[in-house]
């Protein structure tokens, strides 16, 4: 069983940085690619980024590339976000998810109901 439980939301200003953390406590973490997702006030939920379950190969949406960094300890059964030069438009709900079907590749064109696992989310704010 998953059971995914995410930290290091908060309000920051733009430009700054910040890391999210996405820990598992079950024992099968390392069986699943990881990804983090995120849903605006007023928006759809929408992919953010994917690592393969090695860590070795990671997948992001165009519109983070450059400034987010996805990355994963196995030993800890913990998914990272690092997110720089924040913007106002990154405000939103972050999510983890695990996916025992996804590559890092296909993870964001999964439908949501189609991923095995969610957190509950962590509240992002970015003021300008």
């Amino acid at each position: 069983q998953v059971q995914l439980v995410e930290s290091g939301g908060g309000l920051v200003q733009a430009g700054d940085s910040l890391t999210l953390s996405c820990a598992d406590s079950g024992r099968t973490f390392s069986s699943y690619t990881m990804g983090w997702f995120r849903q605006a006030p007023g928006k759809e939920r929408e992919f953010v980024a994917a690592i393969s379950r090695s860590g070795g190969r990671t997948y992001y949406a165009d519109s983070v590339k450059g400034r987010f960094t996805i990355s994963r300890d196995n030993a800890k059964s913990t998914v990272y976000l690092q997110m720089s030069s924040l913007k106002p438009e990154d405000t939103a709900v972050y999510y983890c998810a695990a996916d025992w079907a996804s590559t890092s590749q296909t993870m964001g064109a999964r439908r949501d109901n189609e991923i095995d696992y969610w957190g509950r989310g962590t509240l992002v704010t970015v003021s300008s």
